[in-house]
């Protein structure tokens, strides 16, 4: 690991407990959450030598554990705050990534001037969940823009994941339930066909917090809804299912 990385006043380096990798965070709160560990896992099938891009990378943490739990050849990470795109990329420093991670400070918007269409196999994403002009409006500024979509709405997300991707390319995004039914018309409006839908539920007797789901892009239509994650048992616990995807499952 490399050791000479700066650490500003506002940060920390936090240990991820899996395969010794690191990631550098805010101490006030800017932190990657479950939905992104729950979507690097249900990502980590990806072919071996695959090009993915994750759109609104946050902290990096989707390209970091992405790194270590598949055999992509190269993860470029899109960031448009630019403090946090710099954060990511120390973090990138720090476990000796940048042969394989790539971190651009860049509004998504701009990809397709960048990138041919049909530039990437996999797109990851972990978009802002709240429109615009909902929810809290006292938060930070750095918390807004990543929980709102106020640089990008969720079909710049859905289209721009079409251009990029090749053909039988898959995207794979986590959203929360209120937004289904726009997910499910957008992917299909630009050719994304849904193929696997799974349910994130905080225990078996609360509804569904989150989703995770597939989609392949000019694929036959078949979409198949998987048994929901479990967050929390009868307990108050985590679950095995949660453990093993956090690596301290120790059975």
């Amino acid at each position: 690991m490399n050791k000479n990385i700066k650490i500003n006043e506002n940060e920390r380096i936090d240990d991820l407990e899996y395969k010794n990798l690191k990631i550098i965070q805010r101490v006030d709160g800017f932190c990657f959450g479950i939905d992104a560990v729950l979507l690097s896992d249900f990502s980590k099938n990806i072919k071996k030598g695959s090009k993915v891009i994750d759109l609104g990378t946050g902290t990096a943490i989707l390209p970091i554990l992405l790194s270590a739990k598949t055999e992509a050849e190269k993860i470029i990470g899109i960031e448009i705050q630019k403090e946090i795109a710099e954060m990511a990329q120390r973090s990138i420093l720090l476990n000796n990534l940048e042969n394989k991670v790539e971190i651009l400070n860049e509004n998504i918007k701009s990809l397709t001037e960048r990138f041919e269409d049909g530039s990437f196999d996999v797109v990851v994403t972990n978009p802002p969940y709240k429109k615009l002009n909902t929810g809290l409006t006292n938060e930070n500024k750095i918390k807004y823009i990543s929980r709102h979509e106020i640089e990008a709405n969720l079909e710049d997300f859905i289209s721009i994941s079409s251009k990029l991707l090749k053909n039988s390319g898959s995207l794979y995004m986590v959203h929360r339930p209120e937004r289904l039914g726009d997910i499910m018309f957008l992917l299909k409006k630009y050719k994304l066909e849904p193929k696997i839908l799974k349910f994130v539920q905080s225990d078996i007797s609360k509804p569904p917090k989150l989703f995770l789901i597939k989609a392949v892009k000019n694929a036959k239509s078949f979409l198949k809804i998987e048994k929901p994650i479990y967050v929390y048992d009868l307990k108050g616990e985590y679950t095995n299912e949660i453990l093993e995807i956090y690596n301290k499952n120790s059975k």
